[in-house]
């Protein structure tokens, strides 16, 4: 006698493929939500971190309030000065010798005033332009020559000739006591030029003061009136030539300790 053909553990409605599919991704789902670590190595709760740094927040503000904890005062000496890291000392100009460094000023300014004229030479043009090479002005009385620098120059020069237009244009707009003391050392001691003295910023200095105190400030001087007024050397002390000086300010540097 053959058994019926039946499924008596299932219901008859039940589709087996489908539930056990079901059964599948469900279990995949509660791993991905719910994932079993080993034990001792479970991520910190947030709440424990909570916990605890709320007290440690409360005593660093009562410490910081009450106490010196976190006073830069009683942490640091009064005066106190970092020691520079090795290398690291000042990072100021290093000094040169004041001939050297005057001309270097002097060389930016002759460029930025002089040489569109007189040219890269300082020879000029023998018609429109002088040259400044082996000038008895440029040579001479210091005070003269910065008369011309600063005002410009009206009618003959030292060679009594007059070029092109008759007048040489002030330089003096803008020029500091520094840029003066710079060029005129500068062309004083190139272009074959050799005093091997040194303009120095007291004298440049003066120079200006001289200038504005002209009777005709403003105007252009004339071989007259240089002459007359100005055919001299500027006041100041000497500066030696090999002395140490800062190459921004001119200045003599400190001496080493």
């Amino acid at each position: 006698m053959s058994l019926p053909n039946h499924k008596p553990d299932l219901e008859d409605a039940m589709n087996v493929t489908e539930a056990h599919g079901r059964v599948i991704r469900e279990a995949a789902a509660t791993a991905r939500e719910k994932r079993i670590t080993d034990n001792g190595r479970e991520p910190v709760s947030l709440w424990v971190l909570v916990v605890c740094a709320v007290p440690l927040l409360i005593a660093g503000s009562i410490l910081g309030a009450g106490g010196n904890l976190f006073a830069y005062s009683s942490t640091f000496r009064e005066n106190y000065v970092r020691t520079p890291a090795g290398g690291a000392g000042d990072t100021g100009p290093v000094p040169k010798e004041a001939l050297a460094a005057f001309m270097a000023k002097g060389s930016k300014i002759y460029s930025a005033k002089c040489n569109g004229c007189h040219g890269a030479d300082a020879k000029g043009d023998g018609a429109n332009y002088p040259s400044l090479a082996g000038s008895k002005w440029v040579l001479g009385e210091t005070e003269r020559f910065a008369m011309v620098i600063l005002n410009g120059l009206q009618g003959p020069t030292s060679s009594g000739k007059t070029y092109g237009a008759g007048v040489m244009p002030a330089q003096g707009a803008g020029m500091t006591a520094e840029d003066l003391a710079g060029l005129m050392t500068y062309v004083r001691n190139n272009f074959g030029n050799s005093t091997g003295d040194i303009v120095t910023v007291e004298m440049a200095t003066a120079a200006l003061e001289i200038s504005a105190a002209r009777a005709k400030a403003g105007q252009a001087v004339t071989a007259d009136e240089l002459a007359a007024d100005h055919a001299k050397a500027l006041p100041g002390e000497p500066l030696d030539p090999k002395v140490m000086v800062n190459t921004a300010t001119l200045a003599p540097a400190p001496a080493a300790p």
